[in-house]
């Protein structure tokens, strides 16, 4: 891995970047796909009661579908990100989005539960391959000098496919029924494809191409430190984001005896307030950095702790609610943009779309262990407890770590 060292970094002056014509359909795909992908996966966790009553099966049952899809996710950032190094970020992007949304549509049709089983795993795959190849297409094509606002506003379209989907069940399913909501998005699906197309083709993929799949798995092995790095990082960053998601409403229900209404608008402020802060640090990082910038927002997390967990109003719960999701998103805006930039350039779907859904999966436990704690030690101080260490390990390993913002993607061999 580089150094640290800002005087190490691998870039060029922002004034001397030539825009990438027609970089805005690149970029508007990638970060559609990405909400589409966040809303089609979050349909099942808001139909878990309906789906249970439909297969006649426990709701044990359908959550287990969603630990399938999560743990399916490797597979498919692997796939999708070999072929997206191979031949090009746009058709496998486009291969990706329709898969998994034709999927996603023949889950409301499964005859029977193992068939609905077997249909979310493979949707898992799909899920697990957006990610990559819709960064490094909407980074590669993005300007330099907006690379961090724009790694937010993709960020932020896991937060904004949660909100829609919340939306969606309040309007749709009530007229429509649970079925239509595995098809709503398909419009969407279709959309994402065509700005795809009528995107160019990424210059920085043309030009650092790997001649076969066998030569991008070296890549993958030469860069195996930076890898395992990364992989570090992206776990104990999970770690944040479900530790802090979750249970929260689960918290703010049973801990604090709060109505499911009053749960739900909770939800949707701090959803709000995650989106708001993916793109602002994200801007954020482009002046102080990348890594600074998500230390900056993993500070305010750490603030946010007391009010978070033990609020003792209404009030200071949503303030500290709204203040720790700010920063979580706002730290997990910046990752896109320093994801790619610390990759090899002939492995940039691969690479961090491995990574980021390999994080996940390693980080799974997280949220059970913060279960556990919660018996043992109570909800507010199992949060705290849980969320300040992993809290204070990103803040050691950021600072520890390497940056290279502002890095130009299209020198040639650079990373190699």
């Amino acid at each position: 891995m580089p150094s640290s060292d800002p005087k190490n970094r691998d870039c060029r002056p922002v004034g001397s970047a030539v825009d990438t014509p027609g970089w805005q359909y690149a970029v508007a795909s990638g970060i559609l796909g990405w909400v589409l992908d966040a809303f089609d996966f979050f349909v099942v966790i808001f139909l878990v009661d309906s789906l249970a009553a439909h297969f006649r099966v426990e709701k044990s049952a359908i959550v287990w579908t969603i630990s399938v899809t999560l743990a399916m996710r490797p597979a498919g950032a692997f796939f999708f990100g070999a072929l997206a190094d191979r031949f090009g970020r746009r058709i496998p992007l486009v291969i990706c989005v329709l898969y998994f949304s034709a999927v996603t549509l023949l889950s409301a049709f499964a005859p029977n539960y193992a068939m609905f089983a077997v249909l979310r795993a493979l949707y898992g795959i799909g899920m697990g391959g957006y990610w990559g190849t819709g960064a490094s297409l909407a980074m590669e094509s993005a300007p330099q000098r907006r690379r961090g606002f724009l790694s937010g506003l993709m960020q932020s379209g896991y937060p904004i496919g949660y909100l829609l989907a919340a939306i969606a069940i309040k309007i749709v399913l009530p007229h429509y029924g649970w079925r239509a909501m595995f098809g709503v998005g398909l419009p969407v699906a279709f959309l994402t494809s065509l700005l795809a197309l009528k995107a160019p083709e990424s210059a920085a993929w043309q030009e650092n191409r790997a001649g076969s799949i066998r030569s991008i798995l070296l890549v993958l092995w030469r860069h195996r430190s930076g890898f395992a790095y990364l992989l570090l990082l992206m776990t104990v960053m999970s770690c944040l984001s479900h530790g802090t998601q979750d249970l929260y409403p689960d918290f703010l229900k049973s801990a604090r005896g709060l109505s499911r209404d009053t749960v739900s608008n909770i939800v949707i402020l701090y959803s709000t307030c995650a989106i708001a802060g993916a793109l602002l640090f994200g801007q954020i990082s482009e002046r102080l950095g990348r890594r600074r910038g998500i230390m900056l927002a993993l500070c305010v997390s750490l603030a946010a702790l007391r009010p978070w967990a033990f609020g003792a109003s209404v009030s200071a719960l949503i303030f500290g609610a709204c203040l720790m999701q700010a920063g979580v998103q706002g730290a997990f805006g910046v990752i896109p943009a320093h994801l790619n930039e610390l990759s090899p350039d002939a492995a940039r779907s691969l690479f961090p779309g491995l990574v980021y859904q390999l994080g996940v999966l390693v980080a799974s436990p997280a949220i059970s262990i913060e279960y556990a704690l919660r018996n043992r030690l109570g909800y507010p101080w199992a949060l705290t407890i849980f969320e300040g260490a992993v809290l204070l390990s990103l803040l050691l390993i950021f600072q520890l770590g390497p940056e290279r913002q502002g890095r130009s993607f299209r020198a040639l061999g650079a990373g190699e």
